[in-house]
């Protein structure tokens, strides 16, 4: 599964208001050619939006901002596919474990990364990518962790995507901007789509063979 991820490359990180909006959403992700979303548990129409839309099988579905082992029972039983989390949560990747869902927790040192690898995971979320120190950084961590690949969220945007994508420690970045609260909230989905296309061009330029990939 996460092998998909890298092979998409960008990960939409999404806020969903209103459940409503779900499906439209999953339409314009895999028409603009971005077949995947990471869907934060940060409101009440989250869990639904995840159901909603995990139910088509034509789109990669995730749970994010997610805190506690609850979260995993529920992100599972809602249709997630994947979980990610914001810090490094040994209850969390034990339950996820225990799901056999795929996860990624979050990093932002050399000690979490190393309590990362010694439960046996070697892909992690770095966040907030943008305010501790972006590619430098990882690259910085991945010198004495070579086995380890990493997925920046936080300050990725339009502008600095593909440098990310072309570090050989980065397999894929999350970002928001192509499916922002408010173009959803305001049904701006035709923008999504174009965003979405843009962003799926990004990858493309830097790695030829995920533009257009699908779950």
């Amino acid at each position: 599964m996460l092998a998909r991820l890298e092979q998409i490359g960008i990960v939409p990180v999404v806020v969903m208001d209103d459940d409503a909006h779900a499906l439209d959403l999953a339409d314009a992700l895999v028409a603009g050619g971005l077949p995947v979303a990471e869907i934060t548990l940060r409101t009440a129409a989250s869990m639904r939006a995840i159901e909603r839309m995990s139910a088509r099988g034509d789109i990669l579905v995730g749970a994010g901002t997610v805190l506690s082992a609850e979260q995993v029972d529920r992100a599972v039983d809602a249709g997630a596919s994947f979980v990610v989390s914001p810090g490094y949560s040994a209850s969390v990747v034990d339950r996820c474990r225990h799901h056999g869902v795929a996860v990624l927790p979050g990093i932002a040192t050399a000690t979490e990364l190393q309590a990362a690898l010694v439960n046996g995971l070697d892909r992690v979320k770095f966040f907030p990518a943008g305010k501790l120190g972006g590619r430098p950084m990882i690259e910085t961590l991945a010198e004495p962790f070579p086995a380890v690949r990493f997925m920046p969220s936080g300050g990725v945007r339009p502008e600095n995507v593909a440098d990310y994508l072309a570090s050989p420690a980065v397999f894929a970045a999350g970002g928001s901007w192509m499916a922002t609260r408010q173009l959803i909230a305001d049904g701006g989905f035709d923008e999504i789509v174009r965003l979405c296309r843009e962003s799926a061009q990004i990858v493309a330029g830097v790695r030829p063979s995920g533009l257009g990939a699908r779950p």
